[in-house]
């Protein structure tokens, strides 16, 4: 049962750190602030950032039409120079002006996008200016803040310590699985049986399941939920 030795104490071990955790991580009102302040300002940089990639990829796009549209409008220039016929330089010449105004038409929507580019570089260049402040004065503060909780971020360490030393005793898949059914089952992961159910789903348990848990030389998981199982 040393298998299952490992994961109750994994498993006690995590529910320590989870609690050193959440104090650690109910911040006082200003820091509190000046947090969400922060993660507002990463979510509206993403947002500018990528809006700017997708106005960056438009003026490529536009750019290549513009270059052509140049193109074709100075052969069609060229065409009005080499055209000496009075018919023939009636048409270059309305071709000539067609060439313009698609050309026209393309830089217009062009330097809206170049325009649009360069205000959401500003935005982010002043939301970057505004985080870095922000952060020094989190940073000078949360520090002020873990000195005052240098016990609990001392038992963290030890925790986070230990939590290492136990999981390389494990098989890595045992691992992966144990830290999935964490994510999926609010952190219990190792349950008591008791009066006969599975304390972290609450489903009665089979008489031959019971048996075999009693018997059982290694970790059993309730048929249910799949959590690690143990008899006080």
């Amino acid at each position: 049962m040393e298998h299952l030795a490992i994961l109750r104490d994994l498993q006690a071990t995590l529910d320590y750190l989870r609690t050193i955790e959440r104090d650690l991580s109910a911040l006082p009102p200003d820091l509190a602030v000046l947090d969400t302040r922060l993660k507002a300002i990463e979510r509206q940089a993403a947002e500018k950032t990528k809006s700017l990639d997708s106005t960056r990829i438009h003026i490529q796009m536009k750019a290549k039409e513009l270059a052509q549209a140049e193109k074709d409008e100075e052969r069609a220039r060229t065409a009005v120079k080499a055209t000496s016929q009075k018919v023939h330089y009636a048409a270059a010449i309305r071709d000539m002006d067609e060439k313009e105004r698609q050309k026209a038409a393309i830089a217009r929507p062009l330097k809206a996008l170049e325009t649009e580019a360069h205000a959401l570089e500003q935005a982010l260049e002043a939301l970057e200016a505004e985080r870095t402040t922000l952060k020094a004065k989190f940073d000078e503060l949360h520090t002020v803040f873990l000195e005052e909780h240098a016990n609990q971020v001392e038992g963290r360490k030890q925790l986070k310590t230990k939590q290492a030393e136990l999981e390389a005793k494990l098989p890595p898949r045992e691992v992966t699985r144990f830290h999935r059914l964490a994510g999926a089952r609010q952190g219990r992961v190792v349950v008591p049986v008791e009066n006969g159910a599975c304390t972290g789903c609450h489903v009665k348990l089979r008489g031959p399941f019971l048996f075999q848990l009693k018997e059982a030389k290694d970790a059993v998981a309730c048929e249910s939920c799949q959590r690690i199982l143990f008899l006080p």
